[in-house]
């Protein structure tokens, strides 16, 4: 089933282009600025939005993304406001594809099917799951191939060719290809180091490949935009919005961490 992502990256592929997805936590810095920054990030130039579940032990989050999300719960955030901001966000954008990014245990406690239902309503185009790889997806795999939701799967550098293969020919909306072991919010990105691992991935999958993790300004954006289909940017954009004061001052805070990023991607010949 096409959904917003599928459509979004074939008409950045027909135009060449890069896809820019910027991450945010959902609720961070203040609950009621979320859906006015995804605008912001819209007017900016982001093409796809990863929306962060606030989740109490993000494992796979370096400290900058973990302080956010501890930020947002300690603000009564949860799935449900989440959820609450992308229907907000949809009423004044019914394009700009968004995936759910976070951990298994809030969408347990809520149910897969009813999460699964909840979300399609809502507006939410695909889920990426950290601690939950595609081996264990079946349980929620057909919920979200009868919402319409793609199930975005993580790649990273040590995983075997024949597992790429399996993730390959599951893998639905883009492949999240993280770009060195870690955690979020590290800097050692080496985006000379990419473009054999991204060729050995498309082999396996017809999704495209968006890389993250290491990725915080606009050089690393387009050092990276020259050999993958997806360019991810999170604790960087998450750090500068931390010390908003304002709706409006996080709006301008994320036109002018994005803008930048995106004009250096689109700047970036062959």
């Amino acid at each position: 089933m096409s959904n917003r992502i599928d459509r979004c990256f074939e008409k950045l592929a027909e135009s060449g282009r890069t896809a820019l997805i910027p991450f945010i936590t959902a609720g961070d810095p203040e609950p009621d600025w979320t859906v006015d920054i995804m605008h912001a990030l819209v007017q900016s130039g982001a093409d796809l939005i990863e929306l962060g579940v606030p989740f109490s032990d993000p494992a796979a989050d370096g400290p900058v993304i973990q302080k956010s999300s501890e930020r947002a719960i300690a603000k009564g955030v949860s799935l449900g406001c989440v959820l609450d901001y992308v229907r907000l966000f949809r009423e004044n954008d019914a394009d700009t594809p968004l995936v759910l990014m976070g951990y298994l245990n809030p969408i347990e406690r809520r149910g897969y099917d009813r999460f699964a239902t909840d979300a399609a309503q809502a507006g939410v185009d695909g889920v990426l799951l950290v601690d939950c790889p595609p081996e264990e997806m079946g349980l929620l795999r057909d919920g979200f191939d009868k919402a319409g939701i793609h199930s975005i799967c993580l790649v990273a550098p040590t995983t075997t060719e024949e597992r790429m293969e399996r993730i390959g020919r599951q893998a639905g909306g883009y492949l999240y290809y993280v770009s060195f072991k870690g955690i979020t919010g590290a800097d050692r990105l080496d985006a000379s180091t990419l473009s054999q691992p991204l060729e050995k991935l498309r082999r396996h999958s017809g999704v495209p490949v968006a890389v993250g993790f290491g990725i915080k300004d606009a050089e690393s954006a387009a050092a990276v935009s020259g050999s993958a289909d997806g360019v991810i940017i999170g604790s960087a954009l998450v750090a500068t919005l931390a010390g908003a004061a304002s709706a409006a001052d996080a709006a301008e805070r994320a036109r002018g961490f994005l803008a930048p990023v995106r004009a250096a991607m689109d700047n970036t010949g062959p």
